[in-house]
């Protein structure tokens, strides 16, 4: 677990530094050499269908991905804009159209897409514009990213349902998009989550948003092993 100097003396003034992604270089620099990327073992993704959703921090959204049955793999990226190969830096920026994106390998015959769409939902706010949580901006805004016509269906179908009910209390505020491309993000983003369990931002959002998540959909979780 990475440490930031002076958390324990100050408190209040690291969760008021971290309490949002657009605090993650400063937060990550430690990780890169804390958690070389060369520890991590490549997975063997062939045959798995995939899925790209956008919803707030990665970091966040990946965990919840990673915690669901027939999910082998989630990764951290950027989809949704122009900007070829984009940095961390330039998505933060509000430049590139991107927003923080995961690219999810599954396995079909244990999940099906509408199942990873109400995984989807139940991990975000879904009538937040333009951000989740305390992450704004267009960087974060919440995506369902399609690659065929009946994906699309089941993603408005699902917005639709959820606005005809009134139960939100607001209009769902998730675009449903084509799907273009997906630039994997930088290695220290990987699995962020499990490697710096200590970070602030992770304890205070990443964690919470995971339990929230996985109790509405507890059928769908991956049994411990």
């Amino acid at each position: 677990m990475f440490k930031i100097s002076k958390i324990a003396l100050f408190p209040a003034l690291a969760f008021a530094l971290f309490a949002h992604c657009a605090s993650k270089p400063e937060a990550t620099a430690q990780a890169i050499t804390a958690v070389p990327p060369a520890q991590e073992a490549t997975p063997d993704l062939t045959g798995l269908s995939k899925a790209t959703f956008a919803g707030g921090c990665f970091w966040c959204l990946e965990a919840v991905f990673e915690s669901i049955k027939g999910v082998k793999e989630a990764v951290s990226g950027y989809s949704g804009g122009n900007e070829a190969n984009p940095s961390y830096e330039q998505v933060g920026s509000g430049s590139t159209g991107h927003a923080e994106s995961v690219e999810v390998y599954y396995d079909s015959t244990q999940i099906h897409f509408p199942e990873l769409v109400r995984v989807f939902f139940a991990s975000i706010n879904p009538t937040q514009v333009n951000g989740q949580g305390p992450d704004h901006g267009r960087q974060y805004r919440s995506i369902v990213f399609y690659q065929n016509a009946q994906e699309q269906k089941i993603a408005q179908d699902f917005i639709d349902q959820l606005n005809q009910s009134g139960k939100l209390g607001a209009r769902v505020a998730v675009e449903v998009t084509a799907f273009s491309r997906f630039w994997r993000a930088e290695e220290y983003h990987q699995n962020y989550v499990v490697h710096n369990p200590g970070n602030p931002y992770v304890q205070h959002e990443s964690l919470p948003r995971l339990r929230r998540t996985l109790e509405q959909v507890p059928e769908l979780v991956k049994e411990k092993k």
